[in-house]
């Protein structure tokens, strides 16, 4: 096979991850990297830049790309704000500014680069579209409250991903579009959140791409909408 990929967030952890692991494997013929300084070209993987709340840089990222995407991934989210805001203990720390910001890092970008990515997918075969979510979005798995926004946000993005699964099967029969649950992997987003880390469960970036590629690599178009974790375990919405 000759698949053609899309990584969206190729400078962070993860991202970079995955475009190592997907330039790695033989069926992989082009490997597309965006990031918002844009990615050096080598080998498989070819750089682009764009950035989340640009919608007419996604929009040319899409055009440079041109052909059929075989799996396009959006590795983006933020956990601790711009201006340092770690996640909301309570609901008195909620601040509209900062909720905005997790919304439009964590749902409406991703939602954005869907909008322009989904047309690349190919009718005649099977083709993925996977979001970077996280578990703590999960409404019925939601025991512990707090870190109001960057719940929410996962939570709208969950949605979101759901919606665009039952869009998109209606043309696309063969299609699998998902959230992902990475775990809690070693970069800077989790950073300050990993002293409570159970021992083993703290992943390195590499690890956690090879075992969410090998999730999607599993997926049929029955799973299409729904979101998975890196051991391959659905989380329910």
């Amino acid at each position: 096979m000759n698949l053609r990929c899309a990584v969206f967030g190729a400078s962070g952890g993860i991202g970079a991850a995955l475009v190592r692991a997907l330039a790695a494997r033989d069926d992989v013929a082009e490997v597309w990297a965006g990031s918002r300084g844009g990615v050096v070209d080598q080998g498989k993987v070819r750089g682009f830049a764009f950035g989340l709340a640009d919608e007419a840089s996604i929009v040319a990222a899409c055009a440079r790309i041109g052909a059929a995407l075989d799996l396009a991934i959006v590795a983006t989210g933020r956990l601790t704000l711009r201006d340092g805001s770690v996640p909301e203990k309570s609901y008195r720390a909620l601040d509209p500014a900062r909720l905005a910001e997790s919304f439009a890092v964590n749902a409406i970008g991703p939602a954005l680069v869907a909008k322009h990515v989904l047309p690349l997918l190919p009718k005649d075969r099977r083709a993925v579209f996977a979001a970077l979510s996280a578990r703590v979005g999960s409404i019925s798995d939601n025991r512990l409250g707090g870190w109001h926004g960057y719940r929410a946000s996962k939570a709208a993005l969950n949605m979101l991903v759901r919606n665009f699964a039952v869009e998109l099967g209606r043309t696309h029969r063969q299609a699998v579009v998902v959230a992902l649950h990475p775990g809690t992997v070693d970069t800077g987003l989790s950073a300050p959140f990993q002293k409570g880390v159970a021992e083993g469960k703290l992943f390195t970036p590499d690890f956690a791409a090879a075992r969410l590629l090998a999730v999607l690599d599993g997926l049929a178009p029955a799973d299409s909408g729904k979101l998975f974790a890196w051991d391959g375990a659905e989380v329910a919405f």
